[in-house]
């Protein structure tokens, strides 16, 4: 009887990442989900961290290209793959993305692919075909990259909606923002310059601290165990500082975890308490604000059952969103949410808002915010809470007071950031989460 073979290195991250990419991709499963070492992907928890951080790389890279590798292997496999071969499909992603944009060795990923083909009985009749296809894209990538290279990178439903709101143009840069990862910011406590030397990063035009690509590990960095700064990325950092001056204040933040902006609120000097329905992310809220030095009343609840005798003076509601501001960090949210989903979460999002304003004082102040790039979860849905209460109002941010993010700054004062804003300057990159935030104030 013949002696099997020995397992080929590198093969069980590329099954694993197919895996992954299919769970995202047809079964529309978060990304985040798929990843976690404890409930997550068991092929993928079964890896070694190194072999985790390239499945991480392998998908992130597929689903960032996706419509570009897809136009791609059409191309060349010319007459449509059958219903059944969905597996094989994702098998020529996943490979695919190696040859076209990572710095994986082109040999190794048609050969793992072809093995990957082998080993499946659903694919195995397509072995012949998946070593002819990937060789021939090894040899022609250049010029399949450049014939792609006008094929929006994000789905087309999505990138015809933000061409409605931001234009064609500018849908093309956000489209095209989403290519890059997102850098790492730093909200610090005190002394932004003086960070920004410290770890060779720059100040952004919202006080935090960008940092450079090659920055190493985070816990590694000076300032990190000593709580001088924490990770949270620069338009997360704008709702908290609409309330303005803060100090000896009551304040709710009602979706806090995991606390920066809790944080950013403590070091304004608010008295805060801190609601999150989920009590490990409460937990999680609770060692970061630790680290910090900084401490808050905290309470496991959602929001909507949330009530106080004591009406606060601010009240802060980042609310749930469908996260499509985040697609440099989380590239997976456009292909597991749809136009239903943003409808969806519009209309829950109003219901956490008009709750929300029964819990602050007269002439107290709300701040509502999102990680949304649509004005369905934002303007739109501001406006109607507003026509229902007309004892509150829009209290309009001055574009003067963000220098450099000035078109951030609506004409009614409202801010929309967008991942196409910042330009990228020497070793530092450009760009941040697309959010929406307002404040309002309640009659006196």
């Amino acid at each position: 009887m013949a002696e099997s073979q020995p397992e080929k290195p590198g093969l069980r991250a590329r099954q694993a990442a197919a895996k992954i990419l299919a769970a995202v991709v047809d079964r529309k499963t978060s990304l985040d989900g798929m990843l976690d070492l404890e409930n997550g992907n068991p092929a993928y928890r079964q890896l070694n961290d190194a072999d985790r951080a390239l499945v991480r790389a392998i998908i992130n890279t597929a689903l960032r290209h996706l419509p570009r590798i897809e136009a791609i292997l059409d191309t060349l496999v010319g007459t449509p793959l059958p219903d059944g071969a969905r597996a094989l499909h994702h098998v020529l992603t996943v490979a695919a993305a190696q040859i076209l944009y990572l710095d994986v060795p082109d040999h190794s990923a048609v050969d793992l692919a072809v093995e990957q083909a082998q080993l499946d009985p659903r694919n195995r009749r397509f072995a012949s075909l998946t070593n002819a296809v990937l060789r021939r894209l090894s040899r022609e990538k250049a010029s399949h990259l450049t014939a792609t290279r006008t094929v929006p990178v994000i789905p087309e439903w999505f990138y015809d909606r933000l061409a409605d709101i931001y234009g064609r143009e500018h849908a093309g840069r956000i489209a095209e923002a989403m290519l890059q990862p997102s850098a790492i910011d730093l909200t610090v406590k005190s002394d932004a310059e003086g960070w920004a030397a410290k770890l060779g990063g720059r100040v952004l035009p919202t006080g935090s601290v960008r940092l450079p690509a090659a920055s190493g590990a985070i816990p590694a960095l000076e300032g990190f165990e000593d709580g001088q700064w924490w990770v949270q990325d620069a338009a997360a950092s704008l709702p908290a500082k609409l309330f303005g001056d803060l100090k000896g204040k009551r304040v709710v933040d009602l979706c806090a975890a995991p606390g920066g902006k809790t944080a950013q609120l403590l070091l304004a000097g608010a008295d805060v308490v801190a609601l999150d329905q989920s009590g490990n992310r409460l937990k999680r809220l609770i060692g970061n604000l630790e680290r910090l030095g900084l401490s808050a009343a905290t309470q496991e609840i959602n929001m909507a059952d949330f009530r106080s005798d004591d009406l606060f003076d601010a009240v802060l509601l980042d609310a749930p969103c469908s996260s499509t501001g985040t697609i440099r960090k989380h590239p997976d949210v456009l292909w597991t949410k749809g136009p239903e989903d943003i409808e969806k979460l519009a209309r829950l999002q109003e219901r956490l808002l008009r709750h929300a304003l029964t819990l602050v004082k007269p002439g107290g102040d709300l701040v509502f915010s999102n990680c949304s790039l649509d004005p369905v979860e934002g303007e739109d849905m501001v406006s109607r809470v507003l026509a229902d209460n007309t004892d509150w109002r829009i209290i309009p941010a001055d574009p003067a007071d963000w220098p450099g993010l000035e078109d951030a700054v609506s004409p009614r004062g409202e801010l929309r950031t967008t991942p196409a804003m910042l330009p990228a300057t020497g070793d530092h990159a450009g760009g941040l989460d697309g959010f929406y935030a307002v404040r309002l104030r309640k009659a006196g």
